[in-house]
């Protein structure tokens, strides 16, 4: 019997040339926080790791070769270790939610797609966690 295609992850099609829209990622980013619901998670620090799939608007006028014209993932990259250096955080509902609030406050992005994964909660499992995908679109 084949593997079921349920869990399997596949790629995100966002690019996208007839409406002018770019995909902005970051891939694997893995950081040590404090984050989780029980008592031994708020006095031991743990791995996450963190998926982010942007869809940035483009605007009209050419981006020129400069970097002020595009959303930076370098600049999105630290906004993010910021938010996981803020404390403690219960849920990775709410880590995913602030990430994506922090890059939908760039008007040019339309739609933030956040993936986090705490890496050591289970011994049998490579990573359990939450992904969220938020719009500015209606």
């Amino acid at each position: 019997m084949p593997p079921s295609d349920s869990n399997v992850v596949h790629a995100f099609r966002i690019a996208d040339a007839k409406t002018s829209v770019r995909h902005v990622f970051i891939r694997d980013l893995t950081l040590t926080c404090f984050i989780g619901v029980h008592k031994h998670e708020r006095k031991q620090s743990q791995r996450v790791r963190i998926n982010l799939d942007l869809a940035v608007q483009e605007g009209i006028a050419a981006i020129g070769d400069r970097l002020e014209h595009v959303v930076c993932y370098e600049d999105v990259a630290e906004g993010i270790r910021a938010l996981v250096a803020d404390g403690h955080v219960n849920l990775v509902e709410t880590l995913a939610e602030r990430i994506a609030d922090m890059c939908l406050s760039d008007e040019r992005v339309t739609v933030a797609r956040v993936r986090i994964e705490k890496l050591d909660v289970f011994e049998d499992a490579t990573s359990a966690g939450v992904e969220i995908e938020r719009s500015r679109i209606s």
